[in-house]
């Protein structure tokens, strides 16, 4: 059944139009294996591609469907289902190649601690998954939320982490990165990373760090004491989007937060004390950076002072 349920999600997220990434995020949640089967059956779903015929293999329509026979949804899935086939028939191959590969996700609020037996430390935020090889201890890939990194330094065999299509390289270092489907932000207190050594080579050495966005790549000066500043209990900004702040706060409170269009284009300079009592930490946090928290439903709003509270609960 896990199979199945994992062959499900890699048909869904390979269409272009896939959108249910927080559903994708709630099954990988829920059982470590989830991230284990899905990653198998990715990889063999990238060597499928000779087995494949080039144009998609389509069903007759049913007398009762009602939607249109050119539709390419309904194309693409049964293109997946030919797909699915020649998986099914290869996960057992697939499983025993990859059962090396392992996931770790921390759920919003929650951290955690990995011990490579490298000598590198991995701190894990809330809402993040990572995935690791218990035959390399050089690699990393950090698939969502945020991570710090304590990376024993070997020039020979450099710590690499993977993020999307981008790969960070060590040469002995303390960084911390944050990853999502709209932004990737590393930072660097100690070493040097190099961002995609074999394509860009930007180096961030202590004190800089880089994002990608739909902006493009930036590159900035960074406080040392600000970069993964989560794992003492604070949250340290310089001159930061109030967005930022927002999803920071949201990823290690384990809580919703939003911010109103008006206030969306403040930014922050300063010291908040990550207080993990939502109503504390707001109370303190929305002064600090000009603004008002109020919390409607499940959802802290953070809003210009100026407007009304509307309703709490």
């Amino acid at each position: 059944m896990m199979n199945e349920d994992a062959l499900g999600w890699v048909i869904r997220t390979r269409d272009p139009d896939f959108t249910d990434w927080e559903g994708f995020t709630l099954w990988l949640e829920a059982d470590p294996a989830h991230g284990a089967a899905y990653d198998a059956l990715m990889a063999a779903d990238s060597e499928m591609d000779s087995f494949i015929p080039a144009a998609p293999v389509a069903m007759p329509a049913a007398a009762n469907d009602a939607g249109s026979p050119s539709d390419r949804r309904p194309m693409r899935w049964f293109a997946g289902g030919a797909v699915a086939a020649v998986l099914v028939a290869a996960v057992s191959f697939a499983v025993s190649n990859r059962s090396d590969i392992y996931s770790v996700t921390t759920r919003p609020g929650e951290t955690r601690t990995i011990a490579l037996d490298d000598g590198t430390r991995v701190e894990m935020n809330g809402g993040t998954t990572m995935r690791f090889d218990r035959k390399d201890t050089r690699f990393a890939a950090l698939d969502a939320g945020e991570a710090a990194f304590t990376v024993r330094h070997d020039a020979a065999n450099p710590f690499r982490v993977t993020v999307g299509d981008d790969v960070f390289e060590d040469a002995g270092t303390v960084f911390n990165i944050v990853h999502s489907a709209q932004i990737t932000r590393i930072g660097v207190s100690e070493g040097k990373v190099i961002y995609n050594p074999k394509a860009e080579a930007i180096a961030l050495p202590a004190g800089r760090g880089l994002t990608d966005d739909a902006q493009g790549l930036h590159v900035m000066d960074v406080a040392p004491a600000s970069v993964a500043s989560w794992r003492r209990g604070q949250l340290i900004y310089a001159n930061a989007p109030v967005t930022q702040v927002a999803e920071d706060a949201a990823r290690s409170l384990g809580i919703a937060v939003h911010v109103a269009p008006a206030a969306s284009a403040a930014r922050f300079t300063g010291t908040i004390r990550l207080d993990r009592d939502p109503q504390r930490f707001f109370g303190q946090a929305a002064p600090l950076m000009g603004l008002s928290a109020v919390q409607q439903g499940g959802v802290w709003l953070l809003k210009d002072m100026k407007e009304g509270n509307g309703p709490q609960s």
